[in-house]
């Protein structure tokens, strides 16, 4: 049974909409990270946020983040999980899981060590043409982790990134058609140590 009626369940269905406000990528954020935020009330009615909001929240004002949960829930990137106790809990839906790791990707850096090791970390792909649209945002969240293309589908980092080259593959669902090597020596390396600005360790 339906919790809150869903009035816009009614209406014709929308495109995605983009959320521009660093707050509620971060109210989003923390709902997919498991942070509790529960309820009193329904939300087609008054409601109030129960208890002492964990320290993650406080950065929150309350009335603003009902009022986003609201919006949420409107748009079904939250639902409502009753706790028989009269009150509610906030739980991401699947379309607001897919929406966070959209988030926690945009965020994503390769973390740069203190001291470099002189080792190159390579990505090779071979994407089929069906798949083009997941290769070209392959491409792009590459580059915009700092790789350098050195050729069409190969790619190099002077960092260790597997994990976020895991990551991001699998979102794309192309992770079957990508490779990642890391590797001591590679010709024209100065190019690459000028490009990088870094000097190989001795």
């Amino acid at each position: 049974m339906e919790m809150f009626p869903n009035k816009e369940a009614k209406k014709k269905k929308r495109g995605v909409k983009r959320i521009y406000s660093p707050t509620k990528m971060k109210i989003l954020l923390l709902l997919q990270a498991g942070v509790a935020l529960s309820f009193a009330g329904t939300l087609s009615k008054q409601f109030r946020i129960l208890g002492e909001l964990a320290d993650e929240w406080k950065g929150v004002e309350r009335a603003y983040l009902s009022r986003i949960i609201r919006e949420f829930y409107t748009d079904r990137l939250v639902s409502m999980t009753e706790n028989g106790n009269g009150t509610v809990t906030a739980v991401l839906t699947e379309k607001g899981k897919k929406r966070a790791i959209t988030f926690n990707l945009s965020c994503m850096e390769v973390r740069v060590p203190e001291v470099w090791d002189g080792l190159w970390h390579m990505v090779i792909f071979d994407i089929p043409e069906k798949y083009k649209v997941a290769r070209y945002s392959l491409r792009d969240k590459l580059l915009a982790l700092g790789f350098f293309q050195c050729q069409k589908s190969v790619y190099i980092h002077p960092f260790s990134c597997e994990d976020e080259v895991d990551f991001i593959s699998n979102f794309f669902k192309v992770g079957r058609y990508v490779r990642y090597g890391v590797i001591k020596r590679i010709t024209n390396e100065e190019e690459l140590l000028l490009r990088f600005n870094l000097k190989k360790p001795i």
